[in-house]
């Protein structure tokens, strides 16, 4: 069993092909492949935090491709998710639903989850992770970069928050590890 997570995945929404410039010609290639490649990286036992926005889509269109999604799924709440939690049948595929989330995975190590960047995140200061969405590659993401910049080399605090969400080059519209996620974000985008 694996920890896997991923943001703003927004099924169905064919303007995130071009506001990210997302590299499908059309929704329905995008959605295949982000399925795809779900499915490649997580098993049936492993659990998936979807970080927001999961899908543009009415709630039953949704539903079914959430049903083909493997691993046993969390939703931390988007902006885009709000007409989606009123169907019961909807929520009902997360394990838990949640606006904030902190897993503690050691003594001295967790992960602070939430759809929206926070840079003061609980524990910064002692090595936790900040997973988030959100913010796209957008003059947003820009400036919690800055944050983090700031933070590491201006006041000497370590930042260890990510964007996690699927456009971002080491997410490749792919769930991934805190692992890969850390890894990815030294690479540059290629």
């Amino acid at each position: 069993m694996a920890y896997y997570f991923i943001a703003d995945t927004h099924f169905g929404h064919e303007n995130a092909l071009a506001f990210d410039n997302r590299p499908f010609q059309t929704i329905e290639e995008h959605d295949r492949v982000l399925m795809e490649n779900w499915n490649d990286a997580v098993g049936m036992d492993d659990e998936v935090f979807i970080l927001g926005d999961i899908s543009w889509l009415n709630a039953s269109k949704t539903i079914e491709i959430v049903k083909q999604l493997n691993g046993i799924k969390h939703l931390i709440v988007g902006n885009h998710d709000k007409k989606l939690l009123k169907n019961r049948e909807f929520r009902s595929l997360f394990a838990e639903v949640a606006d904030y989330k902190e897993i503690q995975l050691s003594d001295q190590m967790g992960i602070v989850l939430s759809h929206y960047p926070i840079p003061c995140f609980n524990h910064h200061y002692y090595g936790w992770y900040h997973l988030y969405g959100h913010v796209h590659i957008s003059f947003e993401w820009n400036m919690m970069e800055r944050v983090k910049y700031e933070m590491e080399a201006l006041y000497d605090k370590p930042c260890r928050m990510f964007n996690c969400g699927v456009m971002i080059h080491y997410m490749g519209y792919t769930p991934r590890t805190l692992e890969e996620i850390a890894q990815g974000q030294k690479e540059e985008p290629g």
